[in-house]
């Protein structure tokens, strides 16, 4: 085998090392890729539940608050009330 030769295989080598490389860091940077996405997800789920049962606490808060206070007169605001 002449140099040549032996030059232009290490070379070809040294090419298909490299693009196996970048398959390889392609597929790898996919895979973190889809993780984060995925934990992203479960977490903007998570937050949007808690947004949720806040919201509920807050209306069941504000409905028990309108039935304690109310005067039998619509609207029941306070500025309804009228003194005796």
């Amino acid at each position: 085998m002449s140099w040549r030769q032996v030059i232009l295989l290490s070379s070809l080598l040294a090419m298909v090392l490299l693009c196996t490389e970048n398959i390889q860091k392609l597929r790898d940077d996919e895979l973190r890729r889809e993780y984060y996405e995925e934990q992203r997800n479960e977490f903007e789920n998570f937050v949007e539940e808690q947004r949720d049962e806040q919201e509920e606490r807050t209306r069941e808060a504000v409905e028990q608050w309108r039935q304690w206070h109310y005067d039998g007169l619509y609207p029941p605001y306070l500025y309804n009330r009228h003194p005796i």
